[in-house]
């Protein structure tokens, strides 16, 4: 099934910085060979299901291993049944209506 993900990864214990994470997890993503956008406030991510939530895992793992003690994370997700749509179609639809 292929999913669009809003993902949030934060790093909790490791100071103010969390730039050096978050870098971490998004070569985790680009590595999975997915679609993101990284914005200011997390990445979206487009794939299927299974790899997308396999990503994630590696993510966390990844953040761990950076030293971080805890992490909270916020996924917010969407699907189709009747029509695939990627990221890139779904704010040119939004675009087009300004």
């Amino acid at each position: 099934m292929q999913v669009i993900v809003d993902l949030c990864v934060v790093p909790v214990g490791v100071g103010v910085s969390l730039s050096p994470y978050v870098a971490a997890c998004e070569r985790v993503l680009k590595d999975a060979g997915l679609e993101i956008r990284l914005h200011a406030y997390g990445t979206n991510i487009e794939g299927e299901w299974e790899a997308v939530f396999a990503a994630i895992k590696k993510c966390h793992e990844a953040v761990h291993a950076m030293g971080a003690p805890r992490i909270t994370t916020t996924i917010k997700l969407g699907t189709r049944t009747d029509r695939r749509q990627t990221m890139d179609e779904k704010v040119r639809s939004v675009e087009s209506k300004l």
